[in-house]
């Protein structure tokens, strides 16, 4: 459109009216919508750009001079329009604009301002003549029917707690995340004492470009089988340390992101307020907004802080849709669930943001580390700078892990794939610090698109970053703290002094040795003093 001028005078008119045409809706009235409502907050909301303190005026250019004559059939307001923003796209710089005017009629200059007036008001929302959501059939007697949960009279007489699914002590039955035990109500995450619960959350509609993830949560059941067992590096098998379970997946009206928005938080609220760990499995990163509104709720507006791991910086505003996968940070922040300067950006490197939305992110105080500044500074200074500003105060964080950070080399299978990304060491390595770290109360992975990549590389992968939430949490749980720890025993053989630190690294092994004979000990007593039969569960992933 940008380039409207420079059509031949015979043509514009109709060419730009032909364009209007086809932006514009139907002139036929419509009829009345009933108000939509997104959790608490009623659809639409607010929409002004909370970066601007107030409306400012718009800023109008001033006409080349000398052309009165050739600008005389036009009207004040058409005058004001050329003049101001709207027209920018259309007319040029001053330049463009004064070789239009020399080559055009008065008449002919007329029919330009009015086409530019015509695309404009097409292309914008008018009340009585546009629709300002998708009306729903609310006389349907299944309007509610996709989020409706069994009633709990209808299941069989069970004592609330996980339910292990496996014929085999954790295999041989339905797939679950990790081959973990099944939860499927609040009771049976307090009666399990839970301390991480996986969901997933198949929301199929924020995207609108490529496969957006509706078979994300099957494929990391069936496929991501490395979510379970022992992690070499730490030597912890985090189902062992924590009471880990899969509480299913999270019902969608995937013909509505909206509606599945209010019900996806709902229950990311009900694990959270058991005290568990909620991971959500996605699935397309609009799930960000409920899942951070979630813990809002559950521990205080701008109380909990957010690292958001992924190429786009998602604060996208002033789009026809109020929340897509390129709006969740926006929407929180204009919402008030998180301040700016709680969020932290990893990993940006997309077209944008652009000079004005960094200076904006500064201005807020958020703190953003781009790929830019890895290129710069180096990759390990980056994670060291990443965790600190995580750890700070004790703050409880959520992370968000857009799979699109990670280069496309090793994650084909996203929506919005971008080149120069991290590499999986990277990825594990961060999420397992910053887990372990920092006190990390909630995570999600989305935009998992397995159907993207055939060779399931990308669902391992993905699989791998939870695994290295779970083992970060695990090392917290059991005191292992310490900046990037490594099991020393797993890092290096000490058969030699090569490094010239032979004797620390075997100082180190003696003491979790006996760290480990004392808490097997520990354990032998409880079992002796018990009435009941213990079978040892079998680790899920055979390695």
């Amino acid at each position: 459109m940008k380039n409207l001028y420079r059509i031949p005078s015979l043509s514009l008119a109709a060419s730009v009216l032909l364009l209007a045409a086809a932006v514009s809706p139907s002139a036929h009235s419509q009829p009345a919508t009933p108000e939509h409502v997104t959790g608490t907050n009623p659809y639409p909301f607010e929409t002004r750009d909370f970066r601007d303190e107030e409306e400012e005026e718009p800023e109008l250019i001033d006409l080349p001079e000398g052309y009165d004559d050739k600008l005389a059939l036009l009207s004040e307001e058409q005058l004001e329009f050329l003049r101001g923003p709207d027209a920018r796209r259309f007319r040029g710089d001053e330049e463009k604009m004064t070789e239009y005017f020399d080559e055009h009629t008065p008449e002919e200059i007329v029919e330009w301002v009015s086409a530019m007036q015509t695309v404009v008001s097409s292309t914008r929302y008018e009340e009585g003549r546009d629709l300002p959501n998708i009306p729903l059939n609310t006389a349907s007697p299944e309007f509610n029917a996709w989020r409706i949960q069994r009633p709990r009279s209808m299941d069989p007489e069970r004592e609330p707690g996980p339910i292990d699914l496996g014929r085999y002590n954790g295999r041989g039955g339905p797939p679950t995340f990790g081959g973990f035990p099944l939860a499927l109500t609040q009771e049976d995450l307090e009666a399990g004492e839970v301390d991480v619960a996986i969901v997933g959350a198949p929301l199929n509609m924020g995207s609108g470009w490529r496969d957006s993830g509706a078979q994300a949560t099957t494929d990391m059941r069936v496929l991501g089988r490395a979510l379970g067992g022992m992690d070499q590096y730490t030597q912890i098998n985090p189902g062992s340390v924590l009471n880990i379970v899969d509480y299913g997946d999270v019902a969608m009206d995937n013909n509505s992101t909206e509606r599945s928005m209010q019900h996806v938080r709902e229950i990311v609220r009900e694990i959270a307020e058991t005290g568990a760990v909620p991971i959500i499995i996605g699935g397309d990163h609009s799930l960000e907004y409920p899942n951070v509104a979630a813990l809002a709720d559950v521990h205080g507006k701008e109380r909990v802080s957010v690292i958001h791991f992924d190429s786009h910086y998602d604060a996208w505003w002033g789009s026809t849709h109020l929340i897509s996968h390129g709006a969740p940070v926006y929407r929180l922040l204009n919402e008030g669930h998180v301040r700016g300067a709680d969020y932290i950006q990893v990993g940006l490197r997309s077209s944008g943001p652009d000079e004005e939305a960094f200076k904006w992110m500064r201005e807020i105080g958020m703190r953003f580390h781009t790929m830019a500044e890895v290129e710069q500074r180096g990759w390990d200074n980056v994670i060291d700078r990443v965790v600190a500003e995580a750890s700070e105060e004790g703050r409880k964080i959520h992370i968000s892990f857009d799979i699109d950070i990670i280069d496309p080399a090793f994650a084909v299978a996203t929506g919005t794939p971008v080149s120069g990304g991290i590499n999986m060491r990277e990825a594990i390595t961060m999420v397992r610090r910053l887990c372990a770290e920092s006190n990390v109360i909630s995570f999600d992975l989305v935009e998992l698109h397995p159907a993207l990549d055939p060779t399931y590389a990308t669902t391992m992968n993905s699989a791998h970053v939870v695994k290295a939430c779970l083992t970060g949490l695990a090392l917290r749980e059991e005191g292992l703290t310490s900046p990037h720890y490594l099991s020393p025993i797993a890092s290096e053989h000490a058969i030699d002094n090569y490094y010239g630190d032979q004797a620390e690294f075997l100082r180190r092994t003696e003491e979790l040795e006996a760290s480990r004979e004392e808490e097997e000990n520990e354990e032998a007593e409880t079992v002796e003093g018990s009435d009941s039969d213990i079978v040892a569960p079998i680790d899920p992933v055979e390695q």
